[in-house]
C-alpha cells in the first residue's frame, strides 16, 4: 500500500492507503471501532480486486496512523467525520467511489451523506454496519466494549482482546490475532470513549438513498444483529441483502473469497 497523508478541514491528518489498479474504479474502505486500514488486507491482497480496482483505505480519526486529538469536541460532531471522508475523496481525486463501511463506519457513511450528499458516490456496501442507534438492533457482544474503554491498561488490554475475539466466528491464527490486537491498542482510551459519546444516529439517511446499496451481514454477528441488516435493507429502495450463514461480524475476513467476489460484482454493476 502507498501511504498518503490527507488533511481534513479541521487540521486533523487522516492516514490513507492506496493499492490496486490506479486506473480502475475506486473503492474506499472504512473500518470499525478500534481497527484500522490493515483490517482490509484480505481485500488488498486479492489479485482479482487489486487488478481491477483502485483500492483505498482510510484510518478514521483517532485510529491507526491518523491523528488522535484528545477531547470529545474532536469526535462528537457529524460534520468532522463527514469532512474526513470528503477530504479523502477530493484530495485523492476519487471519482464516484464505492464506499465500503464496516461496523462503526456505517455511522461514518451516514455522516458523510448527511453533510455532503450522495452525488459523488457510486454505491455503498454496508458491512456488518451500524446504521441506526437502537439497542434492539445490537447483540450481546456490545457489552464487551465497556472494559475496552477502561483507563486501567491491563483492563483495557483484556477488554480489547475479548472484543476482538468476538469479531470473528472463524478465529484468526495466533500470529494474526496478535497483529490485530496490536493495531487495536493504538487507539487511546480517551479517544475510544469520545467516539462512543456521540449523539444517537436516527437512521434517517437510509430512506434518502438512491444509489446502489449492498448490505453484507453475518448470521451470527454478535455486535450488529441480523435485524440491523434487515432494517438497513428495508429502508433503502432496491437494496440487496447478502446474509452469510454461520459467519460473524467480519464477513470480509471470515469468508473473504465470497465477500471479494460479491464486492467485485457489485462495483461493476454500479458503474
Amino acid at each position: 500500500m502507498r501511504s498518503i497523508a490527507v488533511k481534513s478541514p479541521d487540521g486533523t491528518t487522516i492516514a490513507t492507503f492506496e493499492g490496486g489498479n490506479p486506473a480502475g474504479p475506486a473503492i474506499l474502505f472504512m473500518h470499525g471501532l478500534m481497527q484500522c486500514h490493515l483490517a482490509w488486507r484480505r481485500q488488498f491482497d486479492d489479485p482479482a480486486l487489486a487488478g481491477a480496482f483502485r483500492l483505498v483505505a482510510m484510518d478514521l480519526r483517532g485510529h491507526g496512523a491518523s491523528d488522535k486529538p484528545v477531547g470529545k469536541e474532536h469526535y462528537r460532531p457529524d460534520k468532522l467525520w463527514a469532512d474526513d471522508v470528503a477530504a479523502v475523496i477530493v484530495q485523492l481525486g476519487l471519482r464516484k467511489p464505492m464506499l465500503v463501511g464496516w461496523s462503526y463506519s456505517g455511522r461514518v457513511i451516514t455522516d458523510y451523506l448527511r453533510v455532503h450528499g450522495q452525488a459523488n458516490v457510486a454505491g455503498i456496501d454496508f458491512v456488518g454496519a451500524n446504521t441506526k442507534s437502537d439497542s434492539a438492533l445490537l447483540g450481546p457482544a456490545i457489552k464487551l466494549i465497556s472494559a475496552a474503554l477502561s483507563d486501567d491498561l491491563a483492563t483495557r488490554i483484556d477488554g480489547t482482546r475479548a472484543f476482538l475475539r468476538a469479531c470473528f466466528e472463524r478465529q484468526p491464527s495466533d500470529d494474526e490475532f496478535a497483529f490485530m490486537l496490536a493495531y487495536n491498542m493504538v487507539v487511546p482510551a480517551q479517544v475510544r470513549a469520545a467516539v462512543l459519546s456521540r449523539e444517537a444516529n436516527p437512521g434517517d439517511m437510509l430512506a434518502k438513498l438512491n444509489c446502489p446499496v449492498l448490505v453484507s451481514h453475518g448470521s451470527e454477528d454478535p455486535f450488529m444483529l441480523p435485524a440491523m441488516a434487515q432494517f438497513t435493507a428495508s429502508q433503502v429502495k432496491g437494496a440487496r441483502l447478502s446474509m452469510y450463514d454461520k459467519i460473524g461480524h467480519s464477513t470480509f475476513y471470515d469468508d473473504a473469497p465470497r465477500f471479494n467476489r460479491e464486492l467485485m460484482e457489485f462495483v461493476r454493476a454500479a458503474q
